[in-house]
């Protein structure tokens, strides 16, 4: 068993101890210690990185009481050696940590929602609830949940007895054999949980729910804490004073400016929609009517302009419309459509001939083709039509 220093001092940041053994394990190492400060993955934090002896610590597993550290290089078994757990990383685990319990006691003491799922990535931490949340009610716990921080209260670790177990009212993910360790924050939640906290709720610094949405019946809470939040605050802020000028608009009217660009952008849209119906329909009406076989070419054809094109000529009595968009040196998007015969032989020529890909339904098909001068590809068109 290797003695837990991490659960002596959460703010323990080097110790010494001795190699007990060190196996190869692929390009790496599994190094166990007699006594470690790195906290193995466990409880939804990832594991502690850092140095034993100047050598890189990648990962930490737990298994069967035993802590293996996964390191780059061999260490002596027997040689006393110090290591240095990655603090600023461990500190902000803790921050996050402590913030969730915090926040999960206060949905489950409000709303009576289980935390089913934590999750805490490197840039991201996620809590899952078995319940529905609104943002109102998501805005109020974040208040809540900061007043806790203010209070400066002391986290608290209990090892209780099975008898005193049993008196004692805690959440718990999954069912826990052996000792089970609390930790408590007072006056806000009451949790089993194997990971180190920060010793009072001040040192959390921030605690701020960054997003919510609908999960598996419930919901998930995106969350950031201490250094995190305020990193995560910077580069918002950082976004807004370029947003402000770019829009010659004041910081706090950016969100006006951009709606009112919106409407604007809606309206032109609207505008450009009707120009490009009324050039299309001059195309059209440029044709000869009832044609077998229409082949066009334009580098100003975008969206689902090109299917609206084939469409209109094919209503003019044309039995087969074929309409490239783009140019040469860029490749062309495709329609091939016809309302009497199957297309689908185009697709196929086109995509072999000219490197594409694309398909559909007999009356239409639609691809890109990446190579191919205009000629080629109009005679290819061409013949494919008249074996059809």
């Amino acid at each position: 068993m290797t003695e837990k220093l991490f659960y002596q001092d959460s703010h323990m940041r080097n110790f010494r101890a001795v190699v007990e053994s060190c196996e190869k394990e692929g390009e790496e190492y599994e190094a166990v210690l007699n006594r470690t400060a790195f906290f193995p993955e466990g409880g939804g934090q990832y594991a502690d990185t850092g140095v034993i002896d100047k050598v890189p610590v990648v990962d930490v597993k737990e298994r069967e009481g035993v802590i293996f550290h996964r390191v780059k290089r061999p260490l002596a078994v027997g040689k006393q050696v110090e290591g240095f757990i990655d603090w600023e990383e461990r500190f902000s685990k803790m921050q996050q940590h402590s913030g969730e319990h915090i926040v999960s006691g206060l949905v489950h003491s409000h709303f009576g929602y289980d935390n089913v799922g934590f999750h805490m990535g490197r840039d991201a931490i996620t809590m899952d609830f078995n319940g529905i949340l609104t943002k109102a009610q998501l805005k109020e716990i974040e208040k809540e949940a900061n007043e806790a921080v203010v209070k400066n209260l002391e986290i608290q670790v209990l090892y209780p007895s099975k008898e005193e177990l049993s008196q004692i009212a805690y959440r718990s993910k999954i069912e826990i054999e052996g000792q089970v360790r609390i930790v408590v924050v007072p006056g806000y939640d009451t949790c089993a949980c194997c990971a180190p906290h920060v010793k009072r709720t001040g040192e959390i610094g921030l605690i701020k729910l960054t997003g919510l949405q609908n999960y598996k019946g419930g919901v998930r809470v995106s969350m950031l804490c201490g250094f995190r939040a305020l990193a995560d605050y910077e580069e918002k802020a950082e976004s807004v004073k370029r947003l402000s000028v770019m829009l010659s608009a004041k910081e706090n009217e950016v969100a006006e400016e951009v709606q009112r660009l919106k409407e604007e952008l809606t309206a032109q849209k609207g505008k450009l929609a009707r120009l490009e119906g009324k050039l299309l329909e001059q195309k059209v009406g440029e044709l000869e009517k009832n044609q077998k076989l229409v082949v066009l070419f334009e580098s100003d054809l975008a969206g689902n302009a090109p299917r609206e094109l084939v469409n209109r000529i094919l209503c003019k009595g044309t039995e087969i419309a074929a309409v490239f968009a783009g140019t040469p040196a860029d490749g062309y998007r495709y329609v091939v459509g016809s309302k009497t015969l199957d297309v689908r032989p185009f697709a196929k020529r086109l995509n072999e001939r000219f490197q594409g890909r694309g398909g559909g339904k007999p009356e239409m098909v639609q691809g890109s083709i990446s190579v191919g001068e205009e000629r080629k590809i109009r005679e290819e068109v061409e013949s494919c039509s008249r074996e059809i």
